[in-house]
């Protein structure tokens, strides 16, 4: 058995077609039938993969396919009947697999850059129901399932909730618009990505962060501007307010864009509401689930029903508007979530009664947004791979 990483895969003897990450989202979009053979390691298809209702994926290992012979089992996993498309972390394994199979008469190709490109698939969407001053935009990012959102006005920008892997790309949509970015506004010190705050900051534009969140050891309170709750900032002729909503965290804030559409960070999905263990652990999360009923029930629910709630993330569980964004009016959510509508002793019972796993690696990501530790952008890439897991169970929230 050879050990291997991915880039020291031989190169197979047959040609293989690449499919890139964007190629494979279209066709997944557009409703194709798509199969997928993942050769990462067991423990890592169950943490992450890509899913889909129309996506058939099947686990089999890299190191199966290493030996001159391959376990007939192992073949009789993989179906011979349509393309399959091989993936892997980086492309290296995924494409000496899909040459091993092809040899052997399989209809296969690989996916360029693995779920490393996977990562990188970032999209801006329309709010078409977004009624305020300008225009609103929602980034989605499907392998981990952020969101964040760009609001243009008259000649200005500003973007909640970036993310450090894309800096360049807020500036280059900017640019594209024929705006200056003005704000990088976070709505709170998150545990699953690395904020683009900083590395926005640093090149100009003016970092945001929840005065509230300051207090959790944020080394760089300075440099930045402090929202506090009521706050206003202008883009263009649109008003982004600042709305304190505790629970996910103590500094959790929201912001109200031009009354239409309240960024909700990680306080309320459209398919579920906040976990709140991250900041605490389990010894303080029914003090914050409590915090959080609080938030929900006073700064949130009492905003008019027409209001649209846009998160900060997205599950599977999720269903996209008809625009194709993440966002839901306040009514909506409070007809199909039963959680929304308890009382505060059966919310708090329900949302601790079945927590997912934390986020992946957010031992490292929670110091590293607070500015106490660092991580170059290899590294900070690294660390946010995989799902997000910043809301509470979505079976046991939403109603029938």
């Amino acid at each position: 058995m050879y050990n291997m990483d991915d880039m020291d895969f031989p190169t197979p003897d047959v040609e293989i077609e690449s499919v890139t990450p964007d190629e494979l989202k279209g066709r997944i979009d557009a409703d194709e039938e798509v199969t997928l053979l993942d050769a990462r390691m067991e423990s890592d298809y169950e943490e992450w993969r890509i899913d889909g209702e129309n996506v058939e994926s099947v686990n089999v290992p890299y190191f199966e396919f290493l030996e001159d012979e391959i376990d007939d089992d192992v073949l009789a996993r993989i179906p011979d009947d349509r393309e399959v498309t091989v993936l892997c972390a980086k492309g290296g394994a995924s494409e000496f697999v899909a040459g091993a199979l092809k040899e052997r008469g399989y209809d296969v190709n690989h996916l360029e850059d693995g779920m490393n490109g996977w990562a990188r698939i970032y999209e801006r969407v329309e709010v078409e129901r977004y009624d305020g001053a300008g225009t609103l935009y929602q980034y989605q990012r499907p392998s981990s399932g952020c969101l964040g959102y760009f609001v243009v006005d008259d000649g200005e920008a500003a973007v909640i909730d970036p993310l450090r892997a894309f800096t360049d790309r807020y500036l280059n949509d900017a640019e594209e618009l024929g705006v200056e970015l003005t704000y990088a506004i976070d709505t709170h010190i998150h545990a699953d990505h690395i904020s683009g705050v900083r590395a926005l900051d640093a090149v100009g534009v003016e970092g945001v962060i929840p005065e509230a969140s300051v207090d959790r050891g944020v080394t760089y309170a300075d440099e930045m501007t402090l929202a506090e709750d009521g706050d206003e900032f202008q883009v263009g002729s649109a008003t982004i307010e600042t709305v304190y909503t505790p629970g996910h965290t103590s500094g959790m804030t929201s912001y109200l864009i031009d009354d239409s559409l309240l960024a909700t960070g990680d306080g309320l999905f459209v398919e579920s509401v906040a976990r709140p263990d991250l900041e605490e652990g389990d010894d303080g999360a029914p003090e914050a689930a409590a915090q959080l009923y609080e938030s929900l029930q006073e700064r949130v629910l009492t905003l008019p029903e027409d209001t649209l709630i846009g998160g900060a993330h997205f599950s599977d569980a999720a269903e996209p508007a008809a625009d194709g964004t993440y966002t839901a009016p306040i009514g909506q959510l409070v007809e199909k979530m039963d959680a929304l509508t308890m009382d505060e002793d059966e919310f708090v019972e329900l949302i601790l009664s079945d927590m997912p796993p934390r986020p992946a690696n957010y031992e490292d990501i929670i110091p590293t947004n607070l500015g106490q530790q660092e991580a170059d952008d290899e590294e900070a890439f690294e660390l946010e791979l995989g799902p997000n897991n910043c809301a509470a169970s979505q079976d046991s929230l939403a109603g029938d």
